[in-house]
């Protein structure tokens, strides 16, 4: 059973914007704090951006004033948007759900790949 499916990868150029999309199912998004995660080929997963289900977001220095995450509550789905990418973005990008505080839940990934 999958609880989270990420979407939106893919591949572009430097500069460019991709916008990812994590949705989770209804019984645990509303109990939920949200995270985006990467982790690229030699690297440890690192945390991206979180968001809590009140709204409260933190972020990365390295994607700071670049990325922003978001909820749609509505929906069931959390949002990565990433402008003015970079490579050294490039990574699989993983959705987390940490639900109560106490059990996580995991995408598969997605891969986002930035050229020069």
């Amino acid at each position: 059973q999958e609880h989270l499916v990420e979407s939106g990868g893919g591949l572009v150029q430097a500069g460019g914007s991709l916008r990812l999309s994590c949705a989770a199912s209804g019984s645990i998004f509303s109990r939920s704090a949200m995270g985006w995660y990467r982790q690229a080929p030699g690297n440890q997963r690192e945390l991206v951006a979180r968001i809590t289900n009140t709204g409260r977001t933190n972020y990365a220095d390295s994607v700071k004033g670049r990325f922003t995450i978001s909820r749609d509550n509505a929906n069931n789905t959390a949002y990565l948007q990433m402008n003015s990418l970079k490579p050294e973005d490039t990574a699989v990008y993983f959705c987390k759900a940490r639900w109560l505080g106490i059990r996580d839940y995991w995408g598969q990934g997605t891969q986002v790949t930035v050229s020069s």
